[in-house]
């Protein structure tokens, strides 16, 4: 009898493309998540010639030992520097993580990958030998507008252990006489995280006079809510800000209500239970989203 003579044979580009995308980020230094390399990656892209600023990345924090560990794989349609940029932006901003403990590493990628999961590719590989912490988690989703200011978020949401830090300085207050509609512009732009609010026209006739120029966030909303006509209210939740009128209503993942009668009310964020196999289910966290504010 003589051996086994034929076989059946299948190329698999994905796991060529998933070997090859974890060697080439595995060779590279993790860098600190700073403005500065951000911009470098511009730069660095016209020396290699790309034509396109797309590619993934990985996140890491540094853990008490000095090691780096992985938190985030992402994937970046637009350009790389840009999401990184908003990472860095969210991150700066958070209760229990200094932006100092963040760094990480990219490749571009020059084909458009994006119809196989080029981040997918990554975190399987990942997954099988350690855990990815904030994958799947919330913390790449973009603002999700108003319809979604009152979901419910998973008990291990990333907004849940980390949330915004109201004790964070407005960076370019300016003290003295101006329209709420001013400082309302100022301090949207002066947080490093995000702060939405409906619009009205009467903000622009609203007079104020801001006491100092060095007021933490929960300060300055104290002192807007003031100044606010009956029914509106500043609501903190976990995640982000925002300013409408709706007196009665109350958010699932509010923390804080600043009240337009001066009443400042803390409340307790409402959460689900995380289904099993969240972790290794990965959402498109890093697709392009409406910032609706």
């Amino acid at each position: 009898m003589t051996g086994q003579y034929s076989d059946g044979f299948r190329l698999s580009i994905t796991k060529a493309l998933s070997t090859q995308l974890y060697a080439a980020l595995e060779v590279l230094n993790p860098a600190p998540l700073t403005v500065e390399n951000l911009n470098a990656l511009y730069a660095q892209a016209t020396k290699l010639g790309l034509d396109s600023l797309s590619g993934v990345y990985q996140l890491y924090r540094q853990n008490p030992t000095g090691g780096h560990e992985l938190t985030y794989v992402g994937k970046a349609d637009q350009p790389l520097p840009k999401r990184l940029s908003e990472h860095l932006f969210k991150l700066s901003g958070r209760v229990g993580i200094s932006i100092d403990e963040i760094s990480f590493k990219c490749l571009f990628v020059e084909e458009d990958l994006s119809a196989v999961s080029p981040e997918k590719m990554l975190i399987k590989r990942h997954l099988e030998t350690s855990a990815i912490v904030w994958n799947n988690r919330g913390f790449g989703i973009n603002d999700p507008g108003r319809n979604r200011d009152g979901t419910v978020l998973k008990e291990d949401h990333f907004d849940l252990e980390y949330r915004i830090d109201l004790d964070r300085e407005v960076v370019g207050l300016r003290a003295g006489a101006q329209s709420l509609r001013d400082l309302l512009q100022t301090v949207k732009s002066g947080v490093p995280y995000i702060f939405r609010y409906q619009r009205s026209a009467s903000f622009k006739s609203i007079r104020v006079v801001v006491p100092s120029a060095n007021m933490s966030v929960d300060a300055i909303f104290r002192f807007i809510a003031k100044h606010l006509d009956t029914g509106w209210k500043i609501s903190a939740l976990v995640g982000w800000t925002i300013m409408y009128q709706d007196k009665d209503r109350t958010y699932a993942s509010a923390f804080r209500y600043y009240h337009s009668d001066g009443t400042v009310k803390d409340a307790i964020p409402r959460t689900k239970q995380a289904e099993e196999g969240d972790m290794t289910n990965q959402e498109n966290e890093d697709d392009d989203e409406s910032a609706l504010f």
